[in-house]
């Protein structure tokens, strides 16, 4: 008999899960060493294991010893989840497990509601109705269903995508498999500051275009995208947008009704929140039609079967909720970081560049270009800060950015930038010391250049004939 808990039992349960997450967090599984060996991550070897200690031994990455944690400011990669997000999300990693699909028992039915309530938080953010809000495992996984989703199932009268040359990875790719199935993909180039042209977007509008799909906001130089301009014209040709919101949500206002978003985006570890969960945010109407990628129980409205994961879009929910309620505060303290550290760097080194547009830009990415300096060579000496030159999918490739190449920005200075994520929990403290580092790096790679010196002696380098021997 299915009845609900009792106050005693619903106390007791509050209870055990407090206790348990205290000794969980106090604590690290270790194996025992005396007679009875135990499997290191039994829950008897939780019990005794000894106190969690921070790592201090650091680690060697290409011959450069990084001893202790750097300070952390590549944002734009992930985020630090919110303590607040942790919280909601333990009771259902521990007590409240049960599986949201189960419709037979009070387990399923707590779950399921833990995830509609979620539901309702992510579309609350976005001013959506939570029918419209499907769970994914992320960002990616929602770019290829919206992308490939869309064209498979109109394909017998639409042919072509519209996209731009500065989207992220998963879009491009996405769009590349699409053109090896025979569709037509026009990849829109953008102005010097990394905006769409609108004219050139609405002269590349054919009848058989399927789905245009731009970026809100790019996660290499946060330029914003003039969404609601772009949804104007997508809604005079009726053709569907999809936008890429990952580093949009929580940052920015968005209002789907607004923007005439027929698609788009989301997720949860760029905002406070869980890695490994994120939404797609489906119109209902006019409606919009995708083909499923992946086949299964039929979840989620059948677009995206498979076990929807209770803790993680709980934490997701939550994050959504407290962008909602801080955002505003969120903005105004990391736009005055991002001036700290601008106005830093500027007042000790000259050369700086910024990227993409000053003025429609997310204020807590700054992607600086300094000249005349090699940028791995910067990004190693700049071992005490965790930045980046690009986006953790391409960082890898010692090719200068695709996005800063798409700017016009030349070979020399693309290879020397580096993106500075600021966010929430980012101090004055970290701000100022990355100054520091970032300014003592610069000049000293700056001595050991021939072309600064050459410049200082007011020799212009781009006139110089280089001879190949």
């Amino acid at each position: 008999e299915n009845k609900p808990l009792s106050h005693k039992s619903a106390s007791f349960e509050i209870m055990f899960s407090k206790f348990l997450t205290i000794a969980l967090r106090r604590t690290v599984p270790k194996p025992c060493h005396g007679t009875r060996r135990l499997r290191p991550f039994s829950t008897a070897a939780a019990a005794v294991g000894e106190p969690y200690e921070e790592d201090t031994t650091g680690i060697t990455m290409k011959g450069v010893k990084i001893s202790g944690r750097p300070l952390y400011l590549d944002m734009q990669a992930t985020s630090p989840m919110d303590p607040r997000v942790l919280d909601a999300m333990l009771p259902y990693h521990i007590s409240r497990y049960g599986n949201p699909h189960s419709r037979t028992h009070y387990y399923g039915w707590e779950s399921d509601q833990a995830v509609e309530a979620a539901r309702a938080q992510v579309a609350t953010l976005v001013k959506a109705s939570p029918k419209e809000i499907i769970f994914t495992s992320g960002a990616t996984e929602s770019n290829n269903i919206s992308v490939k989703g869309v064209l498979h199932f109109y394909k017998d009268k639409k042919r072509h995508v519209i996209t731009t040359q500065t989207e992220h990875k998963c879009v491009l790719d996405s769009c590349r498999h699409l053109q090896q199935e025979g569709f037509d993909v026009t990849y829109l180039p953008v102005e010097s500051d990394g905006l769409v042209d609108l004219e050139k977007l609405r002269a590349a509008i054919r009848p058989d275009t399927g789905l245009v799909s731009v970026m809100m906001v790019n996660n290499e130089i946060g330029v914003i995208q003039p969404m609601e301009e772009i949804g104007k014209i997508c809604k005079e040709f009726n053709v569907p947008l999809h936008t890429d919101a990952a580093q949009a949500l929580g940052k920015i206002p968005i209002d789907v009704e607004k923007m005439n978003i027929s698609l788009m985006s989301l997720s949860g570890h760029k905002i406070y929140g869980p890695k490994g969960v994120g939404a797609l945010y489906m119109r209902r109407r006019p409606r919009i039609r995708v083909e499923p990628q992946m086949n299964g129980g039929g979840q989620e409205r059948g677009i995206r079967s498979g076990t929807v994961p209770t803790p993680l879009v709980v934490g997701f929910g939550a994050a959504c909720e407290l962008a909602m309620k801080e955002m505003e505060y969120d903005e105004q303290r990391i736009k005055a970081l991002q001036e700290r550290l601008l106005n830093g760097i500027r007042s000790k080194i000259d050369g700086v560049v910024i990227n993409g547009s000053v003025e429609m830009r997310y204020a807590g990415n700054l992607n600086l270009s300094f000249a005349y300096v090699e940028g791995e060579s910067l990004l190693m000496g700049l071992k005490e800060v965790a930045v980046s030159s690009g986006s953790a999918c391409t960082s890898a490739s010692l090719e200068p950015s695709y996005v800063l190449r798409a700017l016009g920005v030349e070979e020399d200075m693309a290879h020397t930038s580096i993106r500075y994520g600021i966010g929430r929990f980012t101090t004055e403290q970290e701000i100022d010391r990355a100054v520091d580092l970032t300014v003592k790096q610069v000049e000293k790679l700056r001595e050991m250049s021939p072309l600064y010196e050459m410049v200082k002696e007011g020799i212009d380098i781009k006139s110089i004939q280089w001879a190949q021997h």
